[in-house]
Parts: C-alpha cells; structure tokens; sequence
C-alpha cells in the first residue's frame, strides 16, 4: 500500500489544552508535578522503582481468573494473565468508562496505544514482560455520557430509566431497540453484520453492562492479549481497605489535591480535578451510587437513610469493600495498587501517556 503520512504539532490541532502542550514541550513550570518524562531512557527508571514495590499478584490473578471464566480467552490473553504473576512483568494501562458499544473512537484508540506500546516497551526490554490493560470506569454514573452514540452524524441514545452505576445497569427493551436501529444502518456495511452479531451475543437482555463491555472489549482486542480490568470486584476491593479507611476517618486527600490545585493555579494553569472531603462513593444493591458525607459522629450515605457511626462503618468496610467506590481522586491510587503499572495512557482530558 503507498500512501504519506503527515505529523501535526499538538498546538495545531486546537484540541489540546495550554497545560497537555505545555507538558509535551517539558515546561519547566510543570516539572515538579511529576516524576519522569515519557522517554525512552526513562523506562529503566520507572522499571526500578516500581520493583520495589510489593503488590499481591496472585490475588490479581485470581481475580482476572474468576473474570474471564464464562469468556473465550485467546492464547495471547491466557498467557498475559499468567505473566502477571511473574514480578519481571509490569503492565500498560489506559482507563476509560464503558461507553455502550465503545462510544468514542478514542476509546479504541487508547486500547491500540497500549497494546503497541507493550509490544515497543518489550522490544527495549526483552527480559521483562509488559501487558496492555484495559481498566474499566464502571463506577461511575454518567449516563448522559456514556449512554450515546453519533452514527453518520446522528445522536443515538439510550433512554433508560436506569440510574446509578452504568456498570451495573442492565441491557433493558430501550437498549435492544437501540441495537436494531445501530443494525439498520451497519448491517449492510463490510463486516457490518459480523460486529452486530458481537454485540447481541454480549449485550443480551438482562447482563450489566460492564460484563458487556468485558466481552465485547475481549471479543475486538483479545487476540492482541489484552486484559480488561473490571475493578467493581470484592477480591480487587480488599486491597484497597486501608487506604479507604484513611478516606473515611481522615480524609488526607482533599488537602493534598487542593494543595496541588492551588500550586497548579500559582503557575498559570487551571486545575482539572477538585476533591472532597470525602472521595468515596456507597454502591447500593439497587446500583445507587450515592455520596459519602460526615456530619458529626456520622457517615451519611446522602439520597438514602443510611447511617453509620465509626464501628459500623469499619465493620462494613471490612466486611464489603465493593459497596465503597472511589471518584476521580482516589480511582488512580487504587488503580496503582492493584496493578504492577509503569505507563498510564490518558485521554485528552487529562495529561498524555506518563511514566508512574
């Protein structure tokens, strides 16, 4: 095939923000807001550092096992789940909510980062491993978000009355009139009817999305060993106790992320995340996802009439770490704590590819 690729400066596609191009540009303003540059030469450091850090790789594994047991899993993704036991093998990750049927085509985009930049990275470093990862935003509640697709320029939305957690909505008779509408129109395109098959295979009446979104995710990338994360998981919540913990009795993350914001603002930019007193969210059984405020001797789960004091909120802790979801603030940290990452591709939103 002959064709000429063309580069575009960042600055000239007016899609980025002052402080992503400042960032591309190394700006000595925004030096001291991170570690390491992502650079070649850099890889080896951020090997280094994250080495020494202990992280329970069996429990990931067992969870991922328990994940993908009713999914084909190709011999690349099956390899790739057992690698991530090994401690030479750190991961690539790119997160992103689980729009229904993929939404945006950046969702796609950051997926093929990954996996091009684990296979790059192993090229660099042949005795380490490196596995692109997927880590789904179930949590969140943004239907208005990710509740919608444009085909041909038109805006096609799913009019549920389902709130809460769009991971833990069901496929209902309003999505499946969707999909017959989506059909209509691709079925007749090259492969149309081959990603329409897909799509009714995974997105079945009455399965949530987020297990949708796992297999039809797996369905387009398993064969380049991609691992979808779905983090709305009890196993994969344990890890996270302590540092819930500290959310909830001491909350030291609004005052270290408005800390941030305000020396981000000093230097001429705008901070993109504000935080909380509390950055933890209560799931409900209904898949609510409600807001944790303290008043007093009380943790209140606002939109609902419950309550806990300190006992009883530790005991449920303790006893179900998945009904608590961390927001913007603290999804990284958590997201670091369960996976042995090196690299984090963002979206436009937030900062580019960066070494952790």
């Amino acid at each position: 095939m002959n064709f000429t690729a063309t580069g575009i400066p960042y600055g000239q596609t007016h899609s980025f923000s002052k402080i992503v191009l400042d960032y591309l540009n190394e700006s000595e303003a925004l030096q001291s807001f991170y570690h390491l540059f992502p650079r070649r030469e850099s890889l080896a450091a951020a090997i280094k550092a994250k080495s020494q850090h202990h992280q329970n790789r069996q429990l990931l594994s067992d969870a991922l096992t328990a994940q993908y047991q009713n999914l084909d899993k190709t011999p690349a993704l099956t390899n790739n789940i057992g690698l991530l036991k090994q401690p030479n093998t750190f991961t690539i990750t790119t997160a992103h909510q689980p729009n229904i049927f993929t939404g945006p085509l950046y969702f796609v985009y950051k997926i093929l980062h990954a996996v091009k930049l684990a296979e790059y990275c192993h090229s660099l470093y042949p005795e380490y491993n490196f596995v692109p990862v997927y880590y789904m935003g179930s949590e969140d509640a943004d239907l208005d978000e990710l509740g919608h697709i444009y085909l041909n320029g038109e805006k096609l939305e799913w009019n549920t009355k389902q709130t809460g957690a769009v991971g833990r909505m069901t496929v209902d008779n309003e999505l499946l009139q969707l999909i017959n509408r989506i059909e209509s129109e691709i079925g007749v395109q090259p492969y149309g009817m081959d990603i329409m098959k897909a799509v009714r295979m995974f997105y079945g009446k009455g399965t949530n999305i987020q297990t949708a979104t796992l297999g039809f995710v797996n369905y387009l990338f398993g064969s380049y060993g991609l691992v979808v994360l779905v983090p709305d998981n009890p196993l994969l919540k344990s890890v996270a106790v302590d540092l819930f913990k500290d959310e909830l009795m001491q909350q030291h993350s609004s005052g270290i992320v408005a800390r941030t914001a305000q020396l981000l603002e000093d230097a001429g930019y705008k901070a993109q995340a504000h935080g909380r007193d509390i950055n933890l969210f209560y799931l409900m059984d209904n898949g609510e996802r409600l807001r944790i405020e303290k008043e007093g001797g009380k943790w209140k789960v606002l939109g609902s009439a419950i309550s806990f004091n300190e006992t009883e909120l530790l005991t449920e802790l303790q006893s179900n770490p998945a009904r608590f979801s961390p927001n913007v603030i603290l999804r990284g940290l958590f997201q670091e704590m369960i996976l042995p990452d090196i690299i984090f591709i963002g979206g436009g939103g937030s900062w580019p590819t960066g070494l952790n």
